[in-house]
């Protein structure tokens, strides 16, 4: 509406008269009233609610698979069943509140229902249902048990409309374990620029509790996403399926750390523990053992004295060193200075000043893999030689470190391709932090480069868990869509793509999708992507693709070739 309100409203009226009223008279729906761009419609039965349901976002998702992303309307549908209100041909009551609260948190292009319609319509309508679990509604009393529409059926387009958020596992979903998300701590210090810092206090904190093996623990690219906003903690609980979260303030001044923690249950927003913690700044990794002790001890007691010893880390004895890696890692958090040559001399002034700080060798030299994926081109034979050598180097210093073991079996696998190490160094990353979820996103790259899509599928879906808002999660959906084009999935492998595309349009992304619509026949819309991702990226040739997505096979590098080719890539 902002870009183009008369063009918006009319294409509404003409899907109104189209698609959506023929489709809800079929089902024998009656429209009880419309509100701006909302319109509800009460059904005789819970079964031709549904169907009716499905049938539009079919349609919906049909009309849509040509058009622009920004230029897409999209329908979100709630469906509950209960008693209502007749009052002057409007219709009032908790049934009617219910299903106005599952429109809002159903997807774009989806379908969220209640556990009773579901009860309802089981085995009835052409659709698979994925269980969301309880849900806090506003304004509703107690939590619903809901469920999202999977549709299924011979229209695979659907799938196209999904929208590219994941919702997280909801709290029963992860109740195996004590889930915690912690959030950006507070700059206390009266400087803007120390910020780096008090974000370099909480990701070394977020890394001890994800070493704890009986602990679920939210990734920092999910938790980040709260930065800067005023935040309800059971709403961070419900959008993260957690039950508990962290949060503070840290303040650096004149040679001292103040860190202050509380810790809170999510669910009823109860303070558990609270404290403050002040030292030298040579205390500063002291400060934050002692944070995540607390925390540990209070919601996972059993956990053995030698678990908690083992998590215990001193990354190096140079506290300037460690100022320089912070400020490298928060310039790595933003995706936008990968390529940029900054990032790395951040990496290289930590390693002149403690040649033996591992964490910080091996991103010096994965600056070198970023640059290759940001810019499009590989490094030069010494550039790519120096970052192989630092990558082994990091791995003598530190061969049990998971954030070293597992950004390097990337770069062995991408620059270096040795596979086989690569894929034996990712699982000793893993099992040694089972949440980490970059090393579980760089398992899934790895999967893929070893031709092995299943288990790339299932490794970004586990990132995509403990990460479930992850700003860089456009770039999983690629991997998932690369792997079902892999399988020869290419309806699921379209609809993956489509789900990153809602993130931002890039030439991965297209790329990805340009492949499946090859492989499923469809190369007149191939032809229409390509276009737009020669407009996007004139550039861009087959022979970048190629360049980065190294695999183990000669022939599946041949295949994604000839596939863009045939689609008008030039080569």
């Amino acid at each position: 509406m902002g870009i183009d309100e008369e063009g918006t409203l009319a294409k509404l009226k003409s899907v109104r008269r189209a698609l959506l009223d023929p489709a809800l008279a079929a089902h024998r729906g009656r429209v009880v009233k419309t509100t701006g761009d909302g319109i509800l419609v009460e059904f005789a039965s819970a079964v031709d609610a549904v169907r009716s349901a499905v049938e539009v976002q079919r349609r919906m998702a049909d009309q849509n698979a040509a058009v622009p992303t920004e230029q897409r309307l999209e329908f979100r549908i709630g469906i509950h069943v209960g008693d209502i209100i007749f009052d002057d041909n409007d219709i009032f009551g908790d049934g009617v509140n219910i299903a106005a609260r599952l429109e809002g948190i159903a997807e774009p292009g989806g379908v969220c229902i209640s556990d009773d319609v579901q009860r309802h319509i089981r085995g009835k309508v052409d659709a698979t249902f994925e269980d969301m679990g309880p849900q806090v509604l506003k304004n509703i009393a107690e939590p619903i048990r809901t469920w999202r529409v999977r549709v299924g059926g011979a229209s695979a387009a659907a799938a196209i409309a999904k929208h590219a958020f994941t919702a997280p596992a909801s709290p029963a979903a992860i109740a195996e374990k004590a889930s915690i998300a912690v959030l950006p701590f507070q700059n206390m210090s009266g400087d803007p620029e120390q910020e780096y810092f008090a974000d370099g206090v909480v990701e070394d904190i977020i890394t001890a509790l994800s070493r704890f093996r009986s602990l679920f623990v939210i990734a920092r690219n999910s938790s980040f996403t709260y930065k800067g906003k005023s935040v309800d903690i059971k709403q961070v609980g419900h959008e993260l399926g957690v039950r508990y979260v962290l949060e503070g303030s840290v303040r650096k001044s004149s040679g001292r750390v103040r860190i202050t923690a509380q810790l809170i249950e999510a669910g009823s927003g109860t303070h558990l523990w609270a404290d403050r913690f002040d030292g030298e700044l040579r205390d500063v990794f002291d400060l934050q053992d002692q944070v995540t002790a607390n925390v540990v001890s209070i919601i996972a007691p059993k956990i053995q004295q030698s678990e908690i010893e083992r998590t215990r880390t001193k990354p190096t004895d140079r506290l300037d060193s460690y100022d320089l890696f912070l400020r490298g890692i928060a310039a790595y958090a933003d995706r936008s200075k990968w390529g940029d040559a900054e990032l790395g001399e951040w990496f290289n002034k930590a390693c002149g000043l403690d040649p033996n700080y591992a964490a910080a060798q091996v991103m010096l030299a994965y600056s070198s893999l970023l640059k290759q994926t940001t810019r499009g081109t590989p490094p030069g034979a010494e550039e790519l030689a120096e970052a192989l050598r630092i990558a082994e180097f990091a791995c003598v210093l530190a061969s049990d470190d998971p954030f070293v073991l597992a950004r390097a079996a990337h770069m062995f696998a991408y620059l270096g391709h040795d596979y086989d190490r690569a894929e034996t160094m990712i699982e000793e990353a893993i099992s040694l932090n089972s949440n980490d979820a970059a090393a579980w996103g760089y398992r899934g790259w790895i999967s893929l480069m070893c031709v092995q899509p299943a288990r790339a599928i299932e490794s970004v879906e586990h990132r995509l868990r403990l990460s479930p808002i992850d700003p860089g999660r456009a770039s999983m959906w690629n991997g998932i869509s690369f792997a079902h084009f892999m399988l020869g999935q290419y309806e699921q492998g379209r609809a993956a793509a489509a789900k990153a595309l809602v993130i931002g349009e890039d030439a991965h992304t297209l790329s990805a999708l340009i492949m499946n619509e090859v492989g499923s026949g469809r190369l007149d819309e191939a032809r229409v992507i390509a276009g737009r991702l020669l407009k996007l990226r004139p550039d861009f040739r087959t022979s970048y693709a190629r360049q980065n997505f190294p695999t183990r096979t000669v022939e599946w590098g041949e295949r994604m070739v000839a596939v863009l080719c045939e689609a008008g890539i030039p080569a």
